[in-house]
């Protein structure tokens, strides 16, 4: 098995580019997957005097998200490592569609309850999240697949790219969309795209690079160079996976990180509108800010992960880019709390964003070093760690609003990020598990 820390020996030369059309495909993907996840973030300004909500109630309703996506990570990481990424990832995509469909013909208050509004939107929510759960998990865990030892953080930094123009696409878009076709129309008009996408992958994609008919012979010999296991195991040991030290580690920081990515996704734009005195329109636009400076931060950081490990080693190779990128979080979100100028305020807080991003491809990378095979079902655990600040966001932040103002709930962020920057130090990605079933 080779070392993690040395440089990877000359690899041949590829002679087909297949497994960059796999990796567009799971951008696209991304993409799509926010646009569907985002929507409800904008649309709630218009959704909650329609259906008698109030800030805290939206909350909850963010949250229910929350706790289907924290809770059924791993096991959609199972689940894509039991039936495969195209099948996996084409099922949960259509069930995307279905929900975000059905949240645009919620019944109002006319025909149901308030109570009985607020318990329809908070179950749609935690469908949408538990049918999204594995989607990050089963890329991940294709990307493992189709691209070659050390060569792992780009790549899931693109599909991070791909989820933040996503995010910054609903922002205007759904603003847009509200204002001349209505907030539920909003959610159906985002229909086509998915199934589009559902469609072309299912189409072009393969489980491996070795089962793809247009993958040549190059490609699979860089794809296959110093993979640290023959073949891939019937499945994950997953009281193995549970127990690893590096990955709850890993989980443990990608919650603080996540702590300031939930507060973008939640409540950024309501911010803006109410708070910073943007209005419906120019708030959509200044909204998609975090989300474009995000898109540049994931491809530059996985980029970054990658030349570091090459230097440095697997260890320092993925500590560097996280612990930095976590510190330059607490010191935006800080700064971009207490700004007075609106203008200058948006302008941090979307460095705060992108330097949450700048993070993504250490996170994933150093999964995928620990885990080799076994990617899909610890990037779940890693990821569920990662995802239960959205449980806490959606409804701590008005709390924190009520009682000290908004100034000091954003900068809440910066004590988690710092913390989450010191766990980096503990986290070391160059010692892999071995699980039942495995050769080295």
């Amino acid at each position: 098995m080779p070392s993690l820390n040395a440089p990877a020996a000359a690899a041949p030369a590829k002679d087909t580019s297949v497994r960059w059309a796999i990796i567009a495909l799971l951008i696209l993907a991304s993409f799509v997957a926010y646009l569907l996840r985002q929507n409800i973030s904008v649309a709630a300004k218009l959704m909650m005097p329609e259906l008698g909500l109030s800030e805290l109630q939206m909350g909850w309703v963010f949250g229910a998200y929350s706790w289907g996506y924290a809770l059924f990570q791993f096991p959609g990481g199972l689940f894509g490592e039991a039936y495969g990424g195209r099948r996996a990832l084409a099922v949960t995509a259509l069930l995307w569609v279905v929900v975000t469909l059905l949240t645009g013909i919620v019944p109002g208050r006319l025909i149901v309850s308030s109570a009985g509004v607020l318990a329809t939107l908070i179950v749609l929510r935690f469908l949408l999240g538990a049918f999204q759960a594995p989607t990050f998990p089963i890329m991940a865990g294709v990307i493992g697949e189709w691209f070659p030892v050390g060569s792992w953080a780009l790549p899931n930094g693109m599909s991070s790219t791909g989820l933040a123009l996503g995010a910054a696409a609903a922002a205007p878009f759904v603003a847009w969309a509200m204002v001349t076709i209505g907030w539920r129309e909003s959610f159906i008009a985002s229909a086509p795209i998915a199934l589009l996408m559902i469609g072309v992958w299912w189409w072009y994609a393969t489980d491996t690079p070795a089962q793809h008919p247009r993958v040549g012979p190059g490609e699979l010999a860089l794809i296959l160079a110093d993979r640290r296991r023959d073949a891939r195991p019937e499945r994950a040991d997953w009281k193995v996976l549970l127990a690893n030290r590096e990955i709850l580690l890993l989980g443990l920081s990608y919650f603080a990180m996540n702590y300031v990515f939930y507060f973008f996704s939640y409540w950024f734009y309501i911010y803006l509108t109410e708070v910073r005195g943007f209005g419906i329109l120019s708030g959509g636009f200044y909204a998609a800010a975090p989300w474009l400076t995000g898109a540049f931060c994931a491809s530059f950081g996985g980029w970054l992960c990658e030349r570091l490990c090459r230097r440095l080693g697997a260890r320092w190779g993925c500590r560097v880019p996280g612990a930095v990128g976590l510190v330059l979080v607490a010191l935006f979100l800080g700064l971009g709390a207490y700004a007075k100028s609106p203008y200058v305020a948006v302008a941090l807080l979307a460095l705060c964003f992108g330097s949450t991003q700048l993070t993504e491809g250490a996170y994933w990378q150093g999964a995928t070093y620990v885990a080799g095979p076994h990617t899909a079902g610890a990037s779940g655990i890693m990821n569920t760690g990662g995802n239960r600040p959205g449980i806490v966001v959606g409804p701590l932040i008005p709390v924190l609003v009520a009682h000290f103002g908004w100034p000091v709930a954003l900068a809440s962020g910066s004590i988690v990020a710092l913390v989450g920057a010191a766990t980096w130090l503990l986290i070391c990605v160059d010692r892999p598990f071995q699980a039942a079933g495995d050769s080295s």
